[in-house]
């Protein structure tokens, strides 16, 4: 079972607290995001201090009350709260929503950290709702611009929800809808002077910030004298058109809103989210301008790490299971480790990403490389520690007979020989010795011709001449056998050069294809990104602002030069 289908909050808790100009993430609040396993869709809404942002989170949550509507404790901490829920249509999804509590002005700027706490819910967002009073207004569009300022990279769509909205909607004299109004809003004016100039600014911000902009108005929800206790109020009680318009916006969010994403296509869950709100929350704190790029890198240095651990557990477990040593040629066991290998390089690729100029594959290289060696001495124990015990077991009798005087008579030699041949025998008849059992036998042998060599000289049965011919046959042995102890070493190298080479193909061929995929999808999101900025360009010219135009023009050459060089392949 999926954990995260178990995430049931009962209510919102804090996820980062805003105390004594101090910003800090709660570790409960990072516990529960911890255990979130599957994509999240994270919805944030920012507006001034009891605007009824809290009223349309708890509707978004399925729930009457959860978020403080700001007549208890909760409303008095300032920060951002967050309520995990079931997307309630998205299965295996969870619903992260984010309520800022408190926030004063932004734009005034009463507060370094209100501004901080803007920024955050639009960088940890994947719809950013914001929520104002009455009409679309200068201030509130300084108040937005002033946050736009402050991060570099959004990814977030932009909702505007409009409360106690009480002007007709129509321009020149015919109906229009809300998207309609926040585009003419978002209009520019035309002019050089100071005043056009602060006019248009926080405008083009904005439309530069967020191409894909909705707009939701809302009455009034009921008499004055019932707001109070709005969350108490039946729904008989509210006014039917803002129940209606409530239940459009929440159907638009839970249709619209699309699982929190990383560039590069990153889909995101609870612990990314989790080392995300770390990341910008310590850069604040810290004195840094939080930026989307560095929280993506450290992001990867935690995901990249746990990848290599577990491309490396994976291997060791598949190797634990199918090893037996030892194995009775080096190729075997190279094998072994190289079907291991191609799924433990399948295991890091899978997970891992933005590994920058390849430091983490390269680290997974390098410690499978180590575990093969490993492998390899231990190979090479085993088969010696076996061989020498299992010539100890068929030669020991014989040395017992030696010792005996058994064949220290006329004669002997040649007994002594033809017993030797035939315990050889016995000893190569034994299967799976491993791929010391040559040496290890020459060893022992060698370790005992001083034996032999006494037999020989002290047998009066043979002639000088037969006894000189003896030796040189001893002698011819030893150097056939040192020489085929060579040929077998050589090829040993030949095999682990073999294997490296093909580990390394291994690595090339995984990472080109994983480099061919992501660089696909950078391509797609490059190319939404570029029409989304050709439609404003569009628009800027037919507006009649031609130098604004141009500015897009020239960042929407630099996106299509970024793409045309592409990424580089450094390898291992």
């Amino acid at each position: 079972v999926d954990m995260a289908s178990e995430i049931h909050m009962p209510g919102p808790v804090c996820l980062i607290e805003n105390i004594n100009g101090k910003l800090t993430a709660d570790q409960e609040a990072l516990k529960i995001l911890s255990a979130v396993t599957q994509p999240v869709v994270v919805v944030a809404i920012v507006g001034l201090y009891r605007t009824g942002k809290s009223y349309l989170m708890n509707k978004l949550a399925g729930k009457k009350k959860g978020f403080s509507l700001g007549s208890t404790v909760q409303s008095h901490t300032k920060g951002i709260w967050m309520w995990c829920v079931p997307h309630p249509s998205m299965p295996n999804h969870t619903l992260v929503l984010l309520d800022t509590e408190g926030l004063g002005d932004v734009e005034k700027g009463d507060n370094q950290n209100d501004s901080w706490i803007f920024a955050l819910a639009i960088l940890l967002s994947s719809t950013f709702v914001y929520n104002s009073m009455g009409t679309i207004n200068q201030q509130a569009m300084d108040q937005l611009h002033y946050v736009t300022e402050l991060t570099d990279r959004i990814r977030a769509t932009f909702v505007w929800t409009l409360r106690d909205f009480s002007l007709e909607l129509e321009a020149n004299g015919q109906p229009i809808t809300a998207d309609e109004y926040l585009e003419l809003s978002l209009k520019l004016k035309k002019g050089t002077d100071q005043k056009t100039q602060s006019f248009n600014y926080p405008r083009l911000c904005i439309r530069k910030f967020f191409p894909k902009t909705k707009c939701f108005i809302f009455d009034r929800p009921a008499q004055r004298k019932y707001l109070i206790k709005l969350e108490q109020l039946q729904e008989g009680e509210l006014n039917p058109e803002f129940v209606e318009q409530v239940m459009e916006f929440c159907s638009y969010i839970f249709s619209h809103s699309k699982p929190k994403t990383l560039s590069g296509n990153i889909i995101v869950n609870g612990p990314r989210l989790e080392s995300l709100v770390l990341t910008y929350v310590n850069a604040i704190s810290s004195g840094d301008l939080p930026c989307m790029e560095n929280a993506v890198l450290a992001l990867a240095q935690i995901e990249n790490s746990a990848a290599v651990q577990k491309a490396i557990a994976h291997y060791d477990q598949q190797m634990g299971q199918k090893v037996q040593l030892p194995t009775e040629t080096l190729q075997e066991l190279l094998d072994l480790h190289r079907a291991s290998e191609r799924e433990a390089i399948e295991i890091f690729i899978k997970s891992s990403f933005k590994d920058v100029d390849q430091k983490f594959q390269k680290d997974l290289g390098d410690q499978l490389q180590a575990k093969r060696d490993d492998y390899c001495k231990q190979n090479v124990k085993a088969s010696t520690d076996y061989c020498e015990a299992l010539l100890r077991d068929i030669f020991g009798p014989l040395e017992e007979d030696v010792k005996q005087g058994i064949f220290s008579k006329p004669g002997g030699y040649r007994l002594f020989i033809q017993k030797k041949q035939e315990l050889k025998n016995k000893y190569n008849q034994v299967p799976r010795k491993g791929i010391e059992a040559e040496e290890t036998m020459r060893k022992y042998l060698e370790s005992k011709e001083d034996v032999a060599d006494a037999l020989l000289r002290t047998d009066q049965s043979l002639t000088e001449k037969e006894k000189e011919i003896e030796v040189e046959r001893i002698k011819a042995e030893s150097a056939e056998a040192a020489n085929k102890m060579l040929e077998e070493m050589q090829k040993k190298n030949e095999q682990m050069m073999e294997q490296k080479e093909k580990s390394y193909q291994e690595h090339v061929r995984q990472l080109t294809e994983k480099m061919e995929r992501d660089r696909a999808q950078l391509l797609e999101e490059q190319e939404r990104t570029i029409a989304l900025k050709l439609q404003e360009q569009q628009r800027l010219l037919e507006e009649g602002f031609a130098k604004e135009s141009k500015k897009l023009q020239n960042e929407i050459e630099s996106i299509q030069r970024r793409s045309q060089r592409g990424s580089q392949c450094i390898i291992l």
